[in-house]
């Protein structure tokens, strides 16, 4: 495939996260009269802001509350009602704490309790809440301090750990003040297992390995810029292939918390070294993507690692022809053909109920019309075979059911499914509600594959098309799909004539054979019906525009997509029927006025 790299991005603060150093912390702690913002308000609030360690300020008030401190709060905190009894109320306090705190991280010990007062109180007074990215010295605790270490995660039992200067007492700002000590304590700890930023350390997990940690290094090297990457082990080997529009931020997530996936975990343990891929556009990403996990099959992807296992439903071109599965299409045999299909049960099930309407014959046996056999199946005698096999049936006679099961393979499906439906309102006005379930999902297997293979083949039989789709940031992506397969791929750039990138693109774009996908009569992974899916999905989506089209991109009417569209209306329609030749055009695609036109810049 031949593209046109995009320039490289600086890498933002934002791209590389914020240095703890950094950071302003304001350290908050509250008393309160009770345990729950909904009956209880603020008595105390004590901060202290500090950023690299150092202390920059601190704020400490008492706060009158609207009913008296209950005594066993007093014997708590200390603070009494006499001693409120001339403080400003909360609707004065909190404005005077939010510009204190504004443009800060809030750290607090049970970040829930105090966050939730502080929220409350702003509801009360009409201030909206700022958004303040939140930090509990509890959680990172709990992750931090062994058993052996300390009793439990209390305040004080930290704050004793990390030598604080100062000893809690249920006051806000002695609280607030020994919180500092801990936080930075804890920020020592995680710095040896390789955490420096603030958003490390928000996402920081002890799920995360120190050595899964350590390999971090890996994506730091990555580009901020879209495309594939490739994790590989210490022989090179792929382990796994992904795509992201920033491959940087995205291999990032790898050795954080954010990343759950056991397999994923495992799969960084083994991990040597991570390769970009950049890509102009993100439909190359994927299709490179796709053709990379079909080629090195990497242990640790899920998905199109066995493209082989995909299946087709074949209507044999003999002089009384059959339905069979196969693992291969080529247009040599004269066969028609149907799928692919996931499963060779899926594969089954559609054959199935085209041998309900159909009466194509069964058996397996090459027939030839001038040698019948000598026996005939049941199907012959429940009228669901005209008996070719025995000479009960002419080769013309048949060639009228041939026509119809290749109809519903590659042209109008709508006559096939309303025997169908027709069949299953018999079985359900019977109360044969199993078998009419069984049929259902039959004739869903038969349409859906039916629908694939129509959506399909027109494109894969398509010499060059060029499409352009709006860029997000200005200027148009330009894709060259030859045969199904993506070609070539580039970007112009906003405000650039994009009609001599389209040339260059039709002049350095992959040459592609009719039948590169079939070497040997098998499917080659490099013309894979899960590439002409993407390519299809890219082609339908809003904005897209059709600069040059060499050949058809037709679908015929009544086909099986539109068939989809009445039995699965999530599913939608792309069909728009012109009568004067009878043919679809694809929707989704907006065409220029010519089959060659001018793109505006």
């Amino acid at each position: 495939m031949q593209m046109v790299h995009p320039g490289f991005t600086q890498e933002t603060f934002e791209d590389l996260g914020t240095a703890l150093s950094d950071v302003t912390f304001v350290v908050v702690d509250l008393e309160t009269t009770g345990g729950s913002p909904s009956g209880s308000q603020i008595t105390e609030v004590g901060a202290v802001k500090v950023r690299g360690g150092e202390v920059l300020a601190e704020f400490q008030t008492l706060v009158r509350p609207a009913t008296p401190i209950p005594a066993f709060i007093t014997v708590l905190t200390g603070i009494t009602n006499a001693m409120v009894i001339e403080a400003p109320r909360i609707a004065t306090v909190l404005p005077q704490f939010l510009e204190f705190a504004r443009g800060s991280v809030l750290v607090a010990h049970n970040a829930g309790f105090d966050v939730s007062f502080l929220k409350a109180a702003a509801q009360e007074t009409g201030h909206p809440w700022p958004g303040f990215p939140v930090l509990d010295t509890v959680r990172l605790a709990r992750q931090l301090v062994h058993k052996d270490e300390a009793p439990n995660h209390k305040l004080g039992s930290l704050a004793r750990l990390f030598g604080a200067t100062t000893t809690p007492d249920h006051r806000a700002l002695h609280d607030a003040r020994a919180t500092v000590d801990v936080l930075h304590g804890l920020v020592e700890r995680v710095g040896n297992l390789g955490v420096h930023t603030l958003e490390e350390l928000q996402s920081y997990s002890s799920r995360v390995s120190t050595a899964q940690r350590r390999k971090r290094f890996l994506a730091e090297a990555m580009p901020s810029a879209p495309g594939v990457y490739v994790f590989r082990d210490a022989s090179g080997t792929p382990l796994y292939v992904g795509t992201a529009t920033d491959l940087r931020r995205r291999t990032l997530t790898y050795f954080t918390a954010s990343e759950t996936r056991r397999r994923m975990s495992e799969m960084v343990g083994l991990a040597e070294s991570l390769t970009p891929i950049v890509c102009a556009t993100a439909l190359e990403a994927s299709v490179r993507e796709l053709r990379l996990i079909a080629e090195h099959r990497p242990r640790y992807n899920r998905r199109s690692r066995r493209p082989e296992k995909a299946v087709w439903v074949r209507l044999t071109d003999e002089a009384f022809p059959r339905l069979s599965v196969v693992r291969s299409v080529t247009d040599r045999d004269g066969a028609q053909y149907a799928g692919p299909f996931g499963s060779r049960r899926g594969a089954e099930a559609a054959i199935t109920a085209l041998h309900e309407v159909v009466p194509l014959r069964q058996c397996t046996r090459r027939l030839s019309a001038r040698s019948p056999g000598d026996a005939a199946c049941v199907l012959l005698e429940i009228g669901r075979c005209g008996g070719p096999c025995v000479g009960a049936q002419t080769r013309e006679d048949y060639a009228e059911v041939t026509r119809r099961a290749g109809q519903a393979l590659t042209g109008s499906t709508s006559h096939t499914v309303d025997a169908l439906r027709r069949r299953l309102e018999e079985l359900a006005s019977q109360e044969r509600f199993e078998e009419a379930r069984t049929l259902r999902d039959r004739m869903m297997a038969l349409v859906r594959a039916t629908a694939r293979s129509q959506r399909l083949r027109p494109l894969t039989a398509a010499p060059q098309l060029i499409a352009a789709r709006p860029g997000e940031d200005g200027g148009w992506e330009l894709v060259c799909v030859r045969h199904g397969r993506l070609a070539g791929a580039c970007v112009s750039p906003r405000g650039a004539d994009p009609m001599p990138y389209v040339a260059a693109l039709r002049e350095t774009a992959e040459v592609v054979l009719e039948d590169a996908g079939h070497r040997d009569g098998r499917a080659h992974p490099a013309v894979l019906p899960e590439e002409t899916e993407l390519v299809l999905r890219w082609l339908e989506s809003p904005g897209v525009r059709l600069v040059d089209l060499d050949g058809e991109w037709t679908c015929p009417v009544g086909g099986a997509g539109a068939s989809r569209a009445q039995l699965e209306p999530q599913a939608g329609t792309w069909s728009e029927h012109d009568p004067a030749d009878g043919r679809v055009a694809q929707t989704g695609m907006r065409p220029l006025d010519r089959p060659t036109g001018t793109l505006r810049a």
